[in-house]
C-alpha cells in the first residue's frame, strides 16, 4: 500500500443526550479539534467525507446537516451511509487515487433522538423477517446463544468484557459510562434478550468524531505526529441471517487477513499491542478478537478469565472502554480509529498501553456484523 497517514483526530465527549447540540454543533466541535490537533486549517483540506445515516438522523440526505460545519464549502464532498470506518476507507481511496492530498472524514449520530428497535427492525427483509419484530438486540441474542454454544463460552466470561471495559472507561474523559462493576453486577442486571443482560449491552449515545487523512507528501509537511496506515480491508457476508452461521465471522476473518497481509503482519498476537474492536455487546468482543486472530488458537473468554487483554497486558483490547462505555452509532468505528491513533502517539494518558507501536481498529455494518472493516495502524512508516 502507498504510504498514507492519519494526521489529526477530534471527537466530542460521548453522552446519553446532547440536547443543546445539533448535528452541526457536534461536527463543528469534532472537526475543529481535528484541525487543531493536526495544526492546520480548512484551507489545507482538499475534500470532505461525511458519514451518517438517514434513518438514525430522521431526515433524507442526512449528510447535508453537517456539510457546512465540516468545512465542505467550495470543496468536493461526499457522504457514506454506515459506520465511520467505511467512510474513512472511502476517504483513503480518494487519496490513493492521486486526486487529493488530504481528506477530512466525519461521522456523527444522536441515538437519543432515535428509536433503535424501529430503525434496526427496518434492516430486515420486509416480506419475510421484519414482521417477526427482530431488531439488532434480539438478533444479537440469537447470535450470542449460537456463539456460546459453539465455543463453550460462559455467561461469566462474557460478563468479564463489560467489567473490563467499563473499568477502562474510568480513565477516559470522553467515555459515557465509566463504572467499577463485577461479574455478579452484570449477571444480575435486567435481562433484555436472553442471554443478554442490560450490562452486556452498549448504551444509547450521542457523539461525533473526525479524522484527517493525508498522503505521505502532505503528511511530511503538515501535521504533528502522523500515524501510518499499514493495511485496511473490508468484507461482507450474506444479508439474510439464515444464510449465515452466526456463531462464526468469516467476513471478519477475511478482512483481517487482507489487512494483516498489507501490513506485513504474520503473527498478530505478537506484533499488535492494542486493539479497539466493535463491542456493541460483550460477547461480540470475544467473537471478533477470535476472528481477527488476536488470541491464537485459544478461546478469548478463557484468556480474559485468565487476566489477559487488560491495559497493562501485552495485547490490550478496548483500553478506551469501547462501545460498552459509549456507543454513538455511525461514529463508533471512527472513534475506534481515533483511539488507536491516540495510543500510537503515546497520548492516551491513564489508559496508555505501554510500548504501543502497532494497533488495529475495527468497525461493522449490518445486523450481527454482516460487514467488517479492519484498519492496521502503525507509529512508524
Amino acid at each position: 500500500m502507498e504510504h498514507t497517514a492519519i494526521i489529526g483526530i477530534g471527537m466530542t465527549t460521548i453522552e446519553a443526550q446532547k440536547p443543546r447540540d445539533t448535528f452541526a454543533d457536534m461536527a463543528w466541535e469534532a472537526v475543529t479539534r481535528a484541525l487543531a490537533d493536526a495544526g492546520i486549517g480548512f484551507d489545507d483540506i482538499d475534500n470532505v467525507i461525511t458519514t451518517s445515516n438517514d434513518f438514525w438522523d430522521g431526515r433524507t440526505i442526512s449528510c447535508m446537516a453537517v456539510s457546512d460545519a465540516s468545512g465542505a464549502r467550495h470543496k468536493n464532498v461526499s457522504c457514506v451511509e454506515g459506520d465511520g470506518t467505511f467512510g474513512a476507507f472511502y476517504g483513503l481511496c480518494r487519496i490513493l487515487s492521486g486526486a487529493y492530498g488530504t481528506t477530512l472524514v466525519t461521522a456523527h449520530s444522536k441515538g437519543s433522538e432515535s428509536v433503535s428497535s424501529l430503525i434496526t427492525n427496518a434492516a430486515f427483509d420486509p416480506l419475510t423477517d421484519r414482521a417477526l419484530g427482530l431488531d439488532a438486540l434480539t438478533a444479537a441474542a440469537i447470535q450470542a446463544n449460537m456463539y456460546m454454544h459453539r465455543t463453550g463460552t460462559t455467561p461469566e466470561e462474557a460478563a468479564l468484557v463489560s467489567v473490563k471495559n467499563h473499568g477502562n472507561a474510568r480513565h477516559n474523559s470522553y467515555a459515557q459510562l465509566p463504572m467499577e462493576i463485577t461479574v455478579q453486577d452484570v449477571l444480575t442486571s435486567e435481562m433484555v434478550a436472553d442471554p443478554l443482560h442490560k450490562l452486556d449491552c452498549s448504551p444509547v449515545s450521542d457523539g461525533c468524531c473526525a479524522i484527517i487523512l493525508a498522503s505521505e507528501a502532505r503528511a511530511r509537511t503538515i501535521g504533528r505526529k502522523p500515524v501510518w496506515v499499514k493495511g485496511v480491508a473490508f468484507c461482507s457476508d450474506a444479508y439474510y441471517l439464515g444464510d449465515r452461521n452466526l456463531a462464526e465471522a468469516p467476513a471478519l476473518i477475511e478482512a483481517a487477513r487482507k489487512a494483516y497481509a498489507q501490513a506485513g503482519i504474520a503473527n498478530p498476537t505478537a506484533e499488535i499491542q492494542v486493539a479497539e474492536v466493535y463491542d456493541a455487546f460483550g460477547f461480540q468482543e470475544l467473537m471478533w478478537i477470535e476472528a481477527m486472530g488476536l488470541c491464537g488458537t485459544e478461546r478469548a473468554g478463557k484468556l480474559l478469565a485468565d487476566g489477559r487483554f487488560g491495559i497493562r497486558d501485552r495485547l490490550a483490547v478496548n483500553p478506551s472502554g469501547g462501545l460498552l462505555s459509549g456507543h454513538p452509532v455511525i461514529a463508533a468505528g471512527l472513534i475506534r480509529m481515533a483511539e488507536v491513533v491516540r495510543q500510537l502517539r503515546g497520548e492516551a494518558g491513564a489508559y496508555q498501553v505501554d510500548g504501543a507501536r502497532m494497533g488495529v481498529a475495527h468497525g461493522i455494518n449490518g445486523i450481527c456484523g454482516q460487514s467488517h472493516c479492519v484498519w492496521v495502524l502503525g507509529s512508524e512508516q
